[in-house]
């Protein structure tokens, strides 16, 4: 797995590890991006559900199988925001 802007993080549990804002990972069935970042409380991913149809997308994650099954517009623009907005929140 490749990741960008590390950073750790801490439960109100207790609980804590370190993790990437951003990672890229190739599996079996498809390719994984993660997008570990959160906005009003709500994963930033999720908001663009609409925008990136032939993607499986799920709390942080955006699976697709080509490149070209994506809108590479509008994944730049998911990644840029991500950067603004920095590490998630505990969520």
């Amino acid at each position: 797995m490749i990741g960008y802007g590390p950073y750790h993080y801490r439960y109100p549990s207790g609980r804590e590890g370190d993790a990437s804002l951003i990672a890229l990972s190739s599996r079996k069935a498809s390719i994984s991006l993660y997008v570990m970042c959160t906005d009003d409380g709500a994963y930033l991913t999720e908001r663009y559900v609409d925008r990136l149809p032939k993607a499986s997308i799920g709390k942080s994650c955006v699976r697709f199988r080509r490149t070209s099954d994506l809108d590479l517009d509008v994944l730049r623009e998911l990644l840029a925001e991500a950067g603004r907005l920095g590490p998630p929140d505990a969520v």
